[in-house]
């Protein structure tokens, strides 16, 4: 399986140990061909993210979304920042995930809002990268200006954003970020990031 055509994610990732395949086959390309995707298909990405876990099932995370042709489109994609808009541009639907910073039931503060959100969006990645989209998250783009254009309140975290789009042409990419599109990136060793015990000197 592969996301875009004529790359096979085989020969460039291999796990070290059994797990489920559509771990290694999720990636971030950037080629994507600007067609549209049925507002279906969003929100299954969408019923995805609903079952991430979160402390005390407060589920903090909101999306925000356009579809391209839509008259939302212009505004999420002038949020980006330029170096981005030049192939999210080609996106079927730009994403703005947020994250509620206070317990609902009592309006203390949720320490976790962040990291929970977090499993939102890796819950939807994997629902895009199981249905052969490209889904790419983002952290370049203007928060400020998200929050005044989206009218987000102050008591939510501006997260990320997100392209979703059907694969695309890497060679219709700008010329600089083809080379990242025709190899996923790989992954560092277990035994780089998980250790028994104390923090070792390794880690720093």
């Amino acid at each position: 399986m592969s996301i875009l055509p004529g790359i096979e994610i085989s020969r460039f990732r291999k796990a070290d140990h059994d797990i489920l395949p559509i771990f290694v086959q999720r990636w971030s390309p950037r080629a994507m061909s600007a067609e549209p995707i049925p507002p279906g298909d969003i929100l299954r990405l969408l019923e995805a993210a609903r079952w991430a876990p979160s402390s005390y099932n407060e589920q903090p995370w909101r999306f925000l979304y356009a579809r391209r042709d839509t008259p939302h489109w212009r505004t999420f994609l002038d949020i980006l920042l330029p170096a981005n808009q030049v192939w999210a541009k080609h996106a079927a639907a730009l994403f703005l995930i947020c994250s509620k910073k206070n317990f609902s039931r009592n309006n203390q503060p949720n320490i976790v809002h962040t990291f929970d959100c977090g499993s939102a969006w890796e819950n939807f990645a994997l629902q895009g990268a199981h249905m052969g989209l490209v889904v790419h998250g983002m952290a370049g783009f203007d928060k400020d200006k998200a929050r005044k254009d989206l009218k987000i309140p102050d008591t939510f975290d501006i997260e990320a954003m997100i392209a979703v789009g059907k694969p695309g042409k890497i060679d219709d990419l700008p010329e600089h970020l083809r080379g990242m599109d025709r190899e996923p990136s790989g992954r560092k060793k277990v035994s780089e990031f998980a250790a028994e015990g104390a923090f070792p000197g390794s880690f720093a």
